[in-house]
């Protein structure tokens, strides 16, 4: 796998600022066009925390990392080869944040999230041959082939939802049940897109978290695009979570998406405070995807010199720096380890290719009304 090479962190000197709960935050610019800023964690400081987590977990959430990465890759040339149907939404450059949520919580929460749903699947042990050939169909697949890219599941992903905005009340009605049945050590993770925080469902699931106190995690990918248009000119507010969640009466707070360790610091001090306080929390975690909107978008909304910038915080290239500087990882490791995902996931496309497709006959089971 090739990646640019990028300079990871911004030198600024550091801003202080006030996080309640995330200590430690140095504040820069990320977007320009949008204003927006976010809080991340300098080069030192993601030090002491790779120090604190140890080789063995970074090198497995790297691992993890590049099997995101390698699938969207070997999975969109399926798709451009006529092996996949129907829609196909790549979460290349987003692989750092649900990762490094995933190494916060651990899978025994709740999670509900879009169409784009690939990486979150991996991360809760859906194994590669069963999401490949879902994607292509087969019977063998996560949902038996009816579900496709969009709606992959595991016994705790509730799925990955094809309408924008759709999973916000599943998400908050998963909090819900947790407060009903006097659940206190888990909580309702809710990934949401940009283009959702203009959705009824938005206003109307996270008024009544807060009015219900319900322990749910919403959590906002900006990646400066909803479709084709860009965020400054479909949401009314530059701070997508800082500024809309006093409207509801809970706290906000935005992260670095494309940094591994900004999202495990900032996701563990917001993790502890929903399950201690049993409150929603909004959370906007600023990333970029490396690709259109969909595998049949080409994106020309945004420059090749946007595309290339953004690239240059590739977050598996920021997390190598680090494990570099640690001494956890060198360059013949790297690649050893890249070309082992490449591998299985290659597997993958043979084990989907080779898989049988659904027998019509079946085409009504498991439908509550045919």
């Amino acid at each position: 796998m090739q990646f640019q090479t990028c300079r990871p962190y911004r030198q600024r000197p550091p801003v202080v600022v006030d996080l309640p709960g995330c200590i430690g935050y140095n504040e820069y610019k990320m977007a320009e066009k949008t204003k927006t800023h976010s809080h991340a964690i300098s080069l030192d400081e993601a030090l002491t925390l790779g120090k604190k987590l140890g080789k063995k977990v970074l090198l497995e959430n790297l691992r993890q990392m590049l099997l995101i990465r390698n699938f969207e890759i070997r999975a969109e040339s399926a798709y451009q080869h006529g092996k996949v149907g129907g829609f196909f939404h790549s979460y290349i450059g987003q692989e750092a944040l649900q990762t490094a949520l995933l190494q916060v919580l651990g899978p025994d929460h709740w999670y509900i999230t879009t169409y784009r749903c690939h990486a979150l699947a991996l991360l809760l042990g859906a194994t590669p041959n069963e999401l490949m050939a879902e994607l292509y169909g087969r019977a063998t697949g996560n949902a038996k082939g009816r579900g496709g890219s969009m709606h992959f599941f595991t016994e705790r992903l509730l799925g990955g939802f094809g309408i924008v905005g759709g999973q916000i009340p599943i998400a908050t009605g998963a909090a819900f049940s947790l407060k009903y049945r006097n659940i206190k050590d888990e909580l309702a993770v809710c990934f949401l897109g940009d283009g959702a925080v203009a959705q009824g469902a938005f206003h109307e699931s996270l008024n009544l978290a807060a009015l219900w106190s319900l322990p749910c995690l919403y959590i906002i990918e900006n990646n400066m695009w909803g479709m084709g248009t860009s965020v400054e000119r479909a949401i009314s507010v530059p701070r997508l979570a800082e500024d809309k969640a006093p409207g509801y009466g809970m706290k906000g707070y935005t992260l670095d998406g494309m940094d591994f360790f900004t999202c495990y610091a900032g996701f563990e001090k917001i993790a502890q405070e929903v399950l201690k306080h049993q409150r929603p929390v909004l959370v906007e975690v600023i990333t970029e995807r490396f690709r259109g909107h969909s595998i049949s978008d080409p994106a020309l909304y945004r420059s090749k010199d946007e595309l290339k910038a953004c690239m240059e915080r590739d977050p598996i290239i920021l997390m190598v720096t680090v494990l570099k500087e640690l001494g956890y990882l060198d360059d013949a490791v790297f690649e050893q380890m890249d070309k082992q995902e490449k591998d299985l996931v290659v597997a993958a496309m043979k084990y989907a290719d080779e898989s049988p497709w659904p027998d019509p006959i079946t085409l009504e089971e498991d439908v509550f009304a045919p």
